[in-house]
């Protein structure tokens, strides 16, 4: 049997849409200057959002068989696009801020890598079209980062 997702986006007027998701309506809608009434955000951004829960939800589970408990758990994703039409992502870049007991640090990290390299499939199928990099910061303390570093030219 095949296991499909469904999506219905419905022409509300001017440029906004109304996307039906697994019972949820998920307005989108474009900035005025753009011809919208800016009532909800442009759907671009919900790919990181996907990636963003995605992986958030990989890692809290991860660490939930595990019995650890966090303080606190943040999941930013941001996106480079491009200058010149299609505009899309060129780079993507998630900072996983996670909050607990130091004595659970290395094993959150492992949790991450595991969401990154092998269970996350929003991060799986960016993968294939853009470079996906990430970082780790536990309790304040950067502990991995996989970005590579930005040489500014004089």
């Amino acid at each position: 049997m095949i296991m499909t997702h469904e999506v219905e986006a419905v022409w509300m007027g001017k440029m906004q849409f109304n996307a039906l998701v697994g019972g949820h309506t998920v307005v989108m809608d474009a900035p005025e200057r753009a011809g919208g009434e800016d009532m909800g955000p442009i759907p671009k951004p919900f790919v990181l959002s996907a990636l963003a829960g995605c992986t958030g939800m990989d890692v809290v589970a991860l660490l939930r068989r595990a019995d650890i408990t966090l303080e606190r758990f943040d999941v930013g994703v941001s996106g480079e696009i491009s200058k010149a039409p299609p505009i899309a992502y060129t780079n993507i870049h998630v900072t996983y801020d996670i909050h607990g007991d130091d004595e659970h640090q290395e094993q959150a990290l492992k949790m991450v890598q595991r969401s990154q390299n092998e269970l996350c499939g929003v991060s799986y199928m960016l993968k294939k079209v853009v470079p996906v990099t990430w970082e780790v910061q536990y309790n304040g303390k950067q502990v991995f980062n996989n970005k590579p570093e930005v040489v500014e030219s004089a």
